[in-house]
């Protein structure tokens, strides 16, 4: 039993060194980034749904200054090179494609053929209804801009003049890019290179962008084609072990790739080459990704440079194979480019459609074969009752079936042991001042009742994973966001909105996020107290009282965690007290959870020692 107590107490002090670092660190960074986002919305503009807030002193945005000169080792005469210029004092006069699609809305600036202006329809920046919409690339002189571009990169010393970021193109297919009508765009170098770009989108976030060069030059020229995506400024992140932000990629057979924002500032470039796969940023819910041919060697890249007082730039960048082009030849290159929300469905559609392990966009974790089923047992009851708190509640039925059987074996084990709880007082005061015969005692019984003390931890054991899958899908995956239960309860990825510390809203004021002890966090306490009454009490009378405190502690950590989890965890302890309640009638063993609670006396005193010294 001794054992059986301490394994108990390592398992609650590890997941209260976890609970802990989420409500005195996680939490408070959280409340940092709900902020700052609302600041951020409440300075979108009106009109684009951009946001309009100018940085002092932004930096030039110099968006590949330094591409080939990392990534083409296969260029004959060194690296190609990539202009670079300061965004000119006309850009915000220079003129727009208009893109709009059932999930997007914005603009391509045709100075520089950039991405740089994309508005989510379907997301808001918070759970209000007349919420802002959600901004994800933004242009230049904006608040933590964020853009994407596409090009060719020449062989050094090539005599030819590119396209750079002042480069105005022209527009000569379509009007605005939507998913029934491609655009084209085209520059003409004063060498007589004709490029363009054909770009189309689906109905959801996947640009393909279409590249040709033809020679119509007197020379021949050595030509690259390349995606770039530039951020500037590192942005607020929840900065949570179990969740990634950041460049992200996957490169073929090297698998994936993911780097945090300070470590590129510190230790520099990141380089890979592959065959098959993407790469780009992600955070929390959004992500701009680019994805090169995936039958084609490609060379990626993830950069990150400090611009001295202003922000620092970041860059997720791919370089394909040159091709000599002699005059009259062409080149043809067609990557993709996914700049959206990272729906489940969405982005395993794309997978399946041929993007390499696009699957892994979403951060599933270690626990990759517990958290996706999850989500996927979720996703489908949602699908047939349009409400994930009511998925959750289902699901969690469906795990206690098919634990059932292990279940129940350790809780007829306690079952049997609180029966035995008469002979071990008896034990304990007969060999009190002998620990080593006590504990012989105590393993004959055990012997002879056929029962195993560590039987009692399964049901702890088996509730860890499947805690932190839920966990982890509802912290992780936009399908969570924003989604309401019932009642006072509109968003099971946040905390419960109540608190008993105002009456839960009867009181008119607010109380700190430290004692949002809200209704659900309430009920998991007291079914969490009810069912450890209902367990043998351990002999130690310290570690008794530790068990007494521990669901009220359990219940101030857990309310700041999502409400999904709280509702999860509080109809699992309801379930578990049905459960083992009749297991313990079957077995004939009386629940006393007054006698518990210290209200009565126990049986195992009526039918063990006389001065109830198991206490």
């Amino acid at each position: 039993m001794n054992d059986q107590n301490n394994f108990l107490v390592a398992i609650v002090l590890s997941l209260a060194v976890l609970l802990g670092w989420q409500f005195f660190v996680t939490e408070p960074r959280l409340e940092e980034e709900r902020v700052r986002q609302q600041a951020e919305a409440a300075l979108q503009d009106n009109g684009s749904g951009s946001a309009v807030s100018p940085v002092q002193d932004a930096p030039q945005n110099d968006l590949a200054n330094d591409l080939a000169a990392e990534i083409a080792p296969q260029a004959e005469n060194g690296a190609p090179q990539v202009a670079s210029a300061a965004v000119p004092a006309g850009f915000a006069a220079a003129p727009r494609l208009s893109v709009e699609t059932p999930q997007l809305t914005g603009s391509i600036a045709l100075m520089g053929a950039r991405f740089d202006d994309l508005v989510l329809k379907a997301y808001g920046a918070n759970a209000d209804e007349d919420a802002p919409r959600q901004v994800l690339l933004q242009s230049e002189g904006q608040k933590g801009h964020w853009q994407a571009h596409h090009g060719f990169v020449a062989a050094p010393n090539s005599p030819v003049t590119l396209p750079d970021e002042q480069t105005i193109w022209e527009q000569i297919a379509g009007s605005t890019l939507t998913p029934n009508t491609p655009v084209t765009l085209r520059h003409v170098t004063r060498e007589g290179i004709v490029m363009t770009q054909e770009i189309s989108v689906d109905e959801n976030f996947m640009f393909t962008i279409k590249q040709r060069a033809q020679n119509k030059s007197d020379a021949a020229v050595t030509l690259y084609p390349f995606g770039q995506i530039t951020r500037t400024g590192t942005p607020q992140l929840t900065d949570l072990f179990i969740l990634h932000e950041g460049p992200i990629g996957f490169f073929g057979e090297e698998g994936l790739n993911e780097v945090d924002y300070d470590d590129l500032l510190s230790d520099g470039p990141v380089k890979k080459t592959a065959t098959g796969g993407w790469l780009g940023m992600t955070d929390k819910y959004w992500a701009a990704a680019l994805v090169p041919p995936q039958e084609a060697a490609f060379t990626g890249r993830f950069t990150g440079r400090t611009n001295g007082a202003n922000a620092p730039i970041y860059r997720s960048d791919f370089l394909l194979a040159g091709e000599t082009l002699a005059p009259g030849q062409s080149l043809s290159s067609t990557s993709r480019f996914f700049a959206g929300a990272k729906r489940v469905d969405l982005i395993d559609n794309y997978a399946d459609d041929g993007v390499t392990r696009f699957d892994l966009l979403i951060d599933w974790g270690w626990f990759y074969f517990l958290t996706k089923p999850m989500f996927t047992a979720l996703a489908l009851f949602y699908s047939l009752l349009g409400n994930y708190g009511v998925a959750i509640l289902l699901v969690t039925i469906l795990i206690k079936l098919a634990f059932f059987p292990l279940a129940n074996r350790s809780y007829e084990t306690m079952a049997k042991m609180k029966k035995l709880q008469p002979r071990m007082v008896q034990i304990r005061e007969m060999y009190k001042d002998d620990r080593q015969a006590q504990q012989q005692e105590l393993m004959k019984i055990y012997r002879e009742e056929k029962l195993n003390p560590l039987a009692g931890c399964l049901p702890i054991l088996v509730q860890i994973p499947v805690f932190f899958s839920i966990y982890k899908v509802l912290f992780v995956t936009i399908d969570m966001r924003h989604q309401p239960f019932f009642g006072w309860v509109q968003d099971l990825s946040a905390p419960d909105p109540t608190s008993l510390f105002n009456l839960f809203g009867l009181l008119p004021y607010d109380v700190p996020s430290f004692l949002l002890i809200g209704i659900w966090p309430l009920i998991m306490g007291i079914t969490m107290f009810v069912q450890m009454q209902m367990n043998p009490p351990p002999p130690d009378p310290i570690q008794a009282r530790m068990f007494q405190i521990l669901p009220i502690f359990f219940t101030f950590i857990l309310a700041g965690f999502p409400a999904g989890l709280v509702i999860y965890w509080a109809w699992n302890n309801f379930l578990s007290l049905l459960q083992q309640g009749y297991i313990m009638r079957r077995h004939g063993v009386e629940i006393e959870l007054l006698a518990n609670l210290g209200f009565g006396r126990k049986s195992a005193q009526k039918g063990g020692s006389n001065d109830g010294s198991d206490q």
